[in-house]
């Protein structure tokens, strides 16, 4: 028996095959064109489940149920999309419109749940009852799994770790608040840091390595620069693991989770990200106090899709 677990970006939407093993048998996608009619959004959805049956060659009976990770707020009780802006969908009945054309169990929750979910199962956190997913890139997302099953709040919105608030009438943030975590730790965040040191100080290495062309500044360019010794470039990453740590010091506070796995764009730092998180946590929280473990996300972009699948299960 498989599962499908559709993943909706922004620009693609990506569906697989997943065995209960979470290995994806196949994988297929289709682009999103996000503003469009909802209708025809949702009909792609359809066709992309139905196409991966039949390019699989597999019968329909052999698909026990269909998983969706869709950005936005869902109500995975109900299978509605409350609020997916990106989408243009609000209060949509997804759950209900795919079943009538599926013809199989569906289940639908926000797609940075499934990501830890994946994570959770199959991934990093692997063997832990208890774990947040956190993801740095253009945003912060999260993910809260919790006893083995996500954890969604009250009105489906919790794991939204990005817009804590970390600094009162600091940063503006792209949610409209001011001060959220993701204004100071997101790579759009650290992009931003390197740029107006950059434009600083001329003689930096950024300037050397993007060749004074700020718009080839990416958020591996201030990690490059301080790796090859230079100064300006050192103060950008130490300030931006400084915040980085100040969020996951509240996330380990208020939540306990045996793990944080770190996911995103930025965790392309490997291991040197993790052993300075775990050197800079001993600032905010003593040695005895820190049991979480900090490990680096394993499913990568298939995370999603992975986790949707088992929403079911």
């Amino acid at each position: 028996m498989y599962n499908i677990g559709i993943d909706i970006g922004g620009t693609t939407i990506i569906g697989g095959i997943v065995d209960q093993r979470g290995k994806i048998i196949m994988k297929k996608s289709t682009p999103t064109l996000p503003k469009r009619e909802n209708g025809l959004i949702i009909a792609d959805i359809i066709a992309l489940c139905k196409s991966l049956v039949s390019d699989k060659s597999i019968s329909a009976t052999d698909i026990g149920t269909i998983g969706i990770g869709s950005p936005g707020t869902i109500n995975p009780k109900s299978g509605t999309v409350i609020n997916a802006a990106n989408l243009g969908f609000i209060n949509v009945p997804l759950g209900d419109m795919l079943k009538a054309e599926l013809a199989h169990p569906i289940h639908i929750d926000n797609d940075a749940n499934c990501a830890a979910l994946g994570e959770s199962l199959f991934g990093a956190a692997k063997g832990s009852a208890n774990s947040v997913t956190v993801t740095l890139g253009t945003g912060i997302g999260g993910g809260i799994v919790t006893d083995g099953s996500i954890y969604s709040g009250s009105f489906f919105g919790a794991g939204e770790v990005g817009h804590h608030i970390i600094c009162a009438d600091g940063e503006p943030c792209g949610c409209g608040m001011k001060g959220c975590w993701e204004a100071y730790a997101s790579a759009s965040a650290l992009i931003r840091d390197t740029e107006k040191v950059a434009g600083n100080n001329p003689h930096s290495l950024i300037n050397h390595i993007t060749n004074a062309d700020m718009r080839k500044i990416t958020a591996k360019t201030a990690f490059d620069a301080a790796s090859m010794g230079d100064n300006a470039a050192k103060v950008v990453v130490e300030r931006y693991i400084d915040y980085l740590c100040i969020g996951l010091t509240n996330i380990v506070n208020i939540l306990q989770p045996e793990i944080i796995v770190i996911g995103g764009g930025i965790s392309g730092q490997g291991n040197e990200l993790i052993d300075m998180v775990e050197n800079r946590m001993n600032k905010y929280m003593s040695l005895s106090d820190i049991k979480t473990k900090f490990v680096l996300a394993e499913l990568g972009n298939d995370a999603g899709i992975i986790g949707a699948a088992q929403l079911g299960r």
